[in-house]
């Protein structure tokens, strides 16, 4: 519990809106983007999920207020996705609304793979009609090179990242070679059919990769952006921005911080070697 703790206090920007405003306000300060997450996953009920999109229709109304430079990020099962798909896509749709009216984005995260059809049934459903919402794809499983392709011939905006949660070798890829593979394979379908690509990750393989394949290709710098989690990589992140990248950070805060940090670390060992090793890197 004390390890737990200790980690919160690096990677989460505390229990409440104000210091989650703060770390932001620091964030801008340096050049760097954020997208504010409130920690929670998997309500069991409606007065759950209104209550958490509520936080985030105040969240949304803080930003504005305060100014700062941050998109937010939301899983749907904080939504009710556990409830019904329309009663999430109506209590989404809620947020993404609101959003617009302050030309904000709103970024729906991937969740496990017993999710991914409903989230990407969702969101395909809201992009229709709304613009200012993104989507996130796990470089990891097998069938995200068939989303792919659906999403960027939308032009949707997607965030690519490699994936956390633990699958089977039947659906996900196991090594990591070819989860880069498959990583990069996704940007660039998504670059050559218009899409914005935010390119989620800490690795260095990739994130010189991506260096390295936009200025071959000429690939504007408004098509893309690094995202890295708030509390690692600190110093590769502020060395992005001050070459003129732009990097978004990952922002979470909110009480239910403790499940967030034992799912993560309990479901996949290359969790906890990669924070302990960001931990005396950075």
């Amino acid at each position: 519990m004390k390890a737990l703790t200790f980690l919160a206090k690096r990677f989460v920007a505390g229990e409440h809106q104000e210091k989650a405003v703060d770390a932001v306000k620091h964030l801008n300060a340096e050049n760097i983007h954020a997208t504010l997450d409130i920690l929670g996953e998997n309500v069991s009920n409606e007065e759950e999920a209104v209550n958490a999109s509520e936080g985030y229709l105040r969240l949304l109304d803080g930003i504005a207020s305060e100014k700062i430079d941050s998109h937010v990020s939301l899983k749907l099962t904080q939504m009710g996705l556990d409830i019904s798909n329309d009663f999430c896509f109506q209590t989404l749709e809620k947020i993404v609304t609101r959003a617009a009216q302050y030309n904000n984005f709103v970024r729906i995260d991937m969740e496990g793979s017993e999710y991914t059809q409903r989230t990407l049934d969702i969101y395909h459903r809201l992009f229709q009609n709304h613009k200012n919402v993104g989507i996130v794809i796990q470089a990891y499983l097998r069938r995200t090179e068939d989303d792919i392709r659906r999403l960027g011939s939308l032009k949707a905006p997607v965030r690519i990242c490699k994936g956390a949660y633990k699958e089977s070798p039947n659906i996900a890829f196991q090594r990591m070679d070819d989860i880069r593979r498959n990583f990069k394979l996704m940007a660039e379908i998504l670059w050559k059919e218009g899409s914005h690509v935010a390119m989620a990750t800490h690795d260095d393989q990739l994130i010189d990769w991506t260096l390295e394949y936009t200025a071959k290709e000429n690939i504007p710098r408004e098509q893309y952006e690094f995202q890295m989690l708030y509390g690692l990589r600190r110093k590769r992140a502020r060395e992005l921005a001050k070459a003129g990248h732009h990097v978004r950070l990952y922002v979470p805060y909110g009480t239910h911080w403790f499940p967030y940090f034992y799912r993560r670390l309990r479901e996949r060992k290359e969790n906890v070697f990669f924070v302990l090793k960001s931990l005396v890197a950075d």
